[in-house]
């Protein structure tokens, strides 16, 4: 539809500008343009008539869309774009409007355009000016009435165009969402079992099962998100069905007194944000690999990004990118003793490690083995956590899927997978604590097969060597792997299995439970989940988290809560994995509402402040001159002045004090009060405040002169 801009006796315009308006109908997706503008309004003085170049009305519209002959021809030319097409006529603009098929409709496609045309141009149907504030509503209203007639317009054909290319039996896919990049969705084999464990979208379902009748599986293979897509127009339906799904049945027993270790995810808010920092995720971009192949400008000394960059000139070496990538590697190593020290500090005794301590470990082309230049550094993490009787384990990403049916895939996890048990066999723990040390995995993506995925991610945990089959554990997901998916196949090849509660509580057969913690707590189930571990003689662990306040649909409530409000139905010897954004601040928030072991060690930091840091003393400030310049002085006046006093001594002493030096096994322990709990909310207390520039009042004299400016 063209919306142009039109010219008005009074020199007034109503302009539509140009927009981009994109929408779904029945599986297939349509983008208008902004076309070129109309010819607009041209009158001279040799004639009085006005011509105004309008587009065919919806009514006639519809009718030519509605004779065999149209239907004919637009099917035609989407099956075949070089035959002719008589009944079209092809726009500039790239699409293909149909004609008029009747004088009839001609006539009622002139007088309609007119209509349009004096409406816009401040007239009624009668010819009548209207009102110059009504004039832009009037104008308004006709470019969204377009635009609506247009998309009523696409949708007709639209379905026509499907029902014809169904009856022909011609297997064009359908796309299940409004972008173009989105993933395409197939449907199970076993259509009945997976609508009744998994309900899919009303805007999928008719798509999906058109797909399964004419066969679309034999002619389009794309990888399947793990996770359905929910359409802007369904999102309001969609949150009303979640917020009337049956209320949750939770239990109301609580595990105390507690005797287990609870444990948070790879970072330390408060040690984070030290100075410098303490973390082991530090990473790279892999460009940053690549152009430390070269060598620096200036070799002899230390890196600058400005002053003393990788020199592209000189010839690339690829040890030295890899060492470039290694010392980050070791650098996140050595961070893992302090952070072991402060957690056994505030009675925390389990870690998850993170899985890009050492980046791009298991990369095809950039990757590298740990040992033997991380071997030294690794050790000594292991030993110190040894000593303290710390549990250390990883989670491999969400890409790390035995179960993908793509070959690349599959060799990437198994990659992964071996960096990780590298990573955990170089800490030389214990025997018990090193059986302890698991990877947890998700079994990914369904990939329209429930059965058949297993099939596959059978085959490759064969593949695995033994020592990752020794550490490898699988974990339900909150898309479509439940509990009683994962349990038997668990159980068929001796692989432990973590219940995470708040992916249960989104994903869960609702045959066998109902959602909430009372259910999964059933006694035989437990019994079942934790003898996998037994079996195995590893100790037990289970994963904790909430949904954020206010979240309704199953995709808002994967977001994890930053801090939990209580503890789960578990035995109260369970290592817990507490999964919240605000990491330790979790944990203690936990310690301190239930009274844990370790909870009075914990105080509240001062604001802004953190003395367990060696910061630079203040200057010392310079005592302010007195304005004005020196007036002689009488003879008396100088006889009465008192004699010179050396006051530089006075001024030593009270000259401000600079901060005491913190050790280095000091430096962000939090001090001697222990001051490292900051509450919900306040995560700026970590850094210094930002100073704050106060501006100056406006002297009297400039505000009493803005009184009289005209």
């Amino acid at each position: 539809m063209n919306i142009a801009r039109f010219i008005r006796p009074r020199s007034t315009f109503v302009t539509a500008a140009s927009y981009l308006q994109s929408f779904r109908t029945g599986g297939l997706v349509y983008i208008t343009r902004s076309l070129r503008p109309a010819v607009p309004v041209c009158t001279t003085r040799r004639t009085s008539t006005t011509s105004i170049h309008t587009m065919p009305s919806r009514k006639s519209k519809a009718a030519a869309l509605d004779t065999p002959q149209s239907e004919s021809s637009t099917f035609s030319s989407t099956l075949d774009s070089s035959a002719p097409s008589p009944a079209r006529n092809l726009r500039r603009s790239g699409r293909n409007i149909l004609q008029p098929s009747s004088e009839k409709d001609r006539d009622h496609e002139k007088r309609s355009g007119e209509e349009l045309a004096g409406r816009m141009m401040g007239k009624d149907a009668n010819g009548h000016c209207l009102r110059e504030g009504k004039e832009q509503e009037e104008g308004v209203k006709m470019a969204i009435e377009g635009l609506a007639r247009m998309e009523r317009r696409l949708q007709r054909a639209t379905k026509r165009q499907k029902k014809q290319l169904e009856e022909d039996g011609i297997p064009v896919p359908s796309v299940v969402s409004r972008f173009p990049t989105a993933p395409y969705h197939h449907k199970s084999t076993n259509a009945e079992e997976r609508e009744a464990k998994e309900p899919v979208l009303k805007t999928h379902s008719k798509d999906v099962e058109r797909e399964a009748e004419i066969g679309v599986d034999d002619v389009v293979k794309m990888e399947p998100a793990a996770t359905n897509i929910i359409e802007p127009e369904d999102a309001q339906d969609a949150a009303e069905r979640g917020a009337a799904r049956p209320p949750a049945v939770n239990s109301s027993y609580l595990p105390l007194p507690w005797k287990g270790r609870l444990g948070y995810a790879c970072l330390n808010t408060y040690l984070r944000n030290a100075k410098p920092p303490i973390f082991s995720s530090r990473t790279c971009r892999m460009a940053s690999i690549v152009d430390h192949r070269h060598p620096l400008q200036f070799e002899d000394e230390p890196e600058h990004h400005l002053k003393n960059k990788p020199d592209k000139s000189k010839e690339p070496q690829d040890e030295l990118g890899h060492k470039f990538v290694q010392e980050l590697g070791l650098a996140n190593a050595r961070d893992i003793v302090k952070m072991l020290c402060w957690n056994e500090k505030y009675g925390i005794r389990f870690l998850r490690l993170s899985s890009e301590m050492f980046p791009f470990a298991s990369h095809p082309v950039h990757g590298y083995k740990l040992a033997p230049f991380a071997s030294e550094v690794l050790a000594e993490a292991g030993r110190v956590a040894a000593e303290l009787g710390h549990r250390l384990t990883t989670h491999p990403g969400q890409f790390t899927q035995l179960g993908s049916p793509r070959k690349e895939v599959v060799e990437s996890a198994i990659r992964d997978l071996e960096y990780h048990d590298e990573l955990l066999s170089l800490l030389k723990l214990p025997e018990q604590q090193n059986r302890d040390a698991v990877m947890i995995i998700h079994m990914g993506g369904q990939f329209g097969d429930k059965a058949a995925t297993l099939e596959r991610f059978k085959r490759n945990y064969a593949r695995l060597s033994q020592s990752c089959k020794n550490r490898l554990v699988l974990e339900n997901d909150d898309v479509g792997w439940t509990v009683h998916d994962l349990l038997p196949v668990c159980e068929e090849l001796n692989i432990p299995m973590v219940l995470d509660y708040h992916h249960h509580n989104i994903c869960f057969d609702p045959a066998h439970l109902r959602e909430g913690t009372l259910d999964i707590s059933d006694p035989k189930l437990q019994e079942r989940i934790a003898n996998t571990w037994k079996r195995k003689g590893i100790k037990q662990k289970m994963h904790y988290s909430e949904p954020c306040d206010g979240a309704v649909t199953p995709r808002d409530r994967r977001k994890h809560r930053p801090r939990v409000m209580t503890l789960p139905p578990c035995p109260p010897d369970m290592d817990l994995m507490i999964e919240a954004k605000d990491k330790e601040q979790a944990v203690f928030e936990l310690m301190r509402t239930f009274k844990l072991p370790g909870f009075e060690k914990i105080n509240d930091m001062v604001p802004y402040d953190r003395d367990d840091e060696n910061r630079p003393a203040p200057p010392v400030k310079a005592p302010k001159k007195k304005k004005g310049g020196k007036r002689k002085r009488t003879t008396d006046e100088e006889a009465a002045e008192p004699e010179e006093v050396d006051t530089a001594a006075d001024d030593v002493k009270d000259a401000p004090e600079g901060p005491k030096e913190v050790p280095e096994e000091e430096r962000a322990m939090g001090g001697p009060y222990n001051r490292v709990y900051w509450p919900l909310g306040c995560e700026e207390w970590l850094k210094p405040k930002k100073r704050e520039v106060k501006k100056g009042k406006v002297p009297e004299e400039v505000e009493d002169e803005g009184e009289f400016d005209g």
